[in-house]
């Protein structure tokens, strides 16, 4: 059952490979100065989120205890939820982006995130509700989990949606911070 959780997992916890492809050569100084800034404060958080989502793949993959893994499942989603809090607030800190309706791009991308970190922490409190004693209902707590993911994680979908909408997707492209590596998503062999 936790494998199932992970391989949920594995689609949302780094809604950030949608920056991860290759940047154009926009030559747009003013936005590539504003993508610096807001993805050189992304990167810490981006490498957090990622260690998180292998936390959560490696105890779904391994034979591990239910009380191991509602610890780290916990902890995992603890991390994203301040992680994306940070990038929102990162966002808002960066000032409005330079293209057209840049302070109604940020505004709605902020919300996004915001909305996700707020999803991460409702998992994390479910989570930590779970009785890992009763093996049945954990299994079918888990079951539940992973389907709240997607809800989740739409919060931070829509914001980078909103993002390369308001065409800041090839300035961000451009900058090391907001591309990371992407993980595999099939589990990983016993």
């Amino acid at each position: 059952m936790n494998k199932k959780l992970a391989t949920a997992l594995s689609g949302g916890a780094v809604l950030m490979l949608v920056l991860s492809g290759c940047g154009g050569d926009d030559g747009d100084e003013k936005a590539d100065a504003w993508a610096k800034k807001v993805c050189d404060a992304w990167q810490p958080e981006l490498k957090k989120i990622e260690a998180a989502n292998a936390d959560i793949k490696r105890v779904a993959t391994e034979s591990s205890k239910p009380e191991e893994v509602q610890s780290t499942d916990s902890a995992a989603f603890g991390t994203m939820s301040v992680s994306y809090q940070s990038m929102g607030t990162a966002l808002k800190d960066a000032g409005v982006p330079p293209v057209k309706d840049g302070a109604a791009t940020s505004a709605e991308a902020v919300k996004g995130f915001e909305s996700t970190a707020k999803g991460y922490a409702d998992l994390k409190a479910k989570m930590d509700a779970l009785d890992p004693k009763d093996q049945t209902k954990f299994a079918e707590g888990l079951k539940e989990l992973a389907g709240g993911l997607e809800e989740a994680t739409k919060g931070g979908k829509d914001a980078l949606a909103q993002l390369n909408a308001g065409g800041l997707d090839k300035a961000m492209n451009n900058q090391k911070g907001c591309q990371v590596t992407a993980p595999s998503t099939s589990p990983s062999p016993k």
